[in-house]
């Protein structure tokens, strides 16, 4: 069984309002925006499933105190089931260095591939395994799924306009924008009425 997230982004006015007037309410549901199961991304984020390529960013904080009667009533029949229950805002995931190297060699190879400027830029991991085993050599299913373990990072192989490359991840790679990036879009549109600060993304995981 595998493991999936569940959340809701919530907002709050900060501006011209009073210290007790100001109440996170409900924007939208991350099923509306987000719909996959990468642990890797879980990792990076809350330190749910993958603990050792990044250090989280929001590890295991439990669910905000103040959190809006809407999100709290949603997640009530989950109660049972949830856990790794955690948040975010903006003002953290705006400051991010998405560029900071993994904590070690992905077991994945990665497949890079030319874009008109002449740059390369990362297309997959274990991605087009048929042409990497006949440049590899790699033919065991196993060992081909880890080249990482096998071979030294930087080890490359040309092909063309590609090449498969043993490296590390960049954190932008765990939870990249084709992914996230409708999340991101909307936390953004929303600070930009509410403040960093006054926008944040509460999650919790189950199975």
């Amino acid at each position: 069984m595998g493991t999936d997230i569940h959340g809701f982004i919530e907002c709050r006015w900060d501006r011209w309002l009073d210290e007790d007037d100001r109440r996170w309410e409900k924007a939208i549901d991350l099923a509306h925006l987000y719909n996959g199961r990468s642990y890797l991304a879980f990792g990076s984020l809350f330190g749910v499933r993958d603990t050792t390529s990044f250090r989280p960013l929001a590890d295991h904080r439990g669910f905000p105190p103040d959190m809006s009667r809407d999100v709290s009533a949603a997640i009530e029949p989950w109660s049972p089931d949830a856990f790794g229950a955690s948040w975010i805002t903006w003002a953290e995931l705006s400051a991010v260095d998405w560029d900071e190297a993994a904590n070690e060699v992905d077991e994945c190879v990665h497949e890079y591939r030319r874009i008109p400027d002449g740059s390369w830029e990362m297309y997959g991991r274990n991605s087009s395994l048929t042409r990497f085993a006949q440049l590899s050599g790699l033919t065991d299913p196993h060992a081909l799924h880890r080249a990482g373990s096998a071979h030294p990072e930087g080890t490359e192989w040309p092909d063309g306009n590609r090449l498969f490359h043993i490296g590390r991840l960049r954190r932008s790679h765990s939870v990249p924008d084709s992914d996230w990036g409708a999340v991101w879009s909307i936390m953004r549109t929303l600070s930009n009425l509410h403040g960093a600060e006054g926008v944040r993304l509460v999650v919790w995981f189950e199975g």
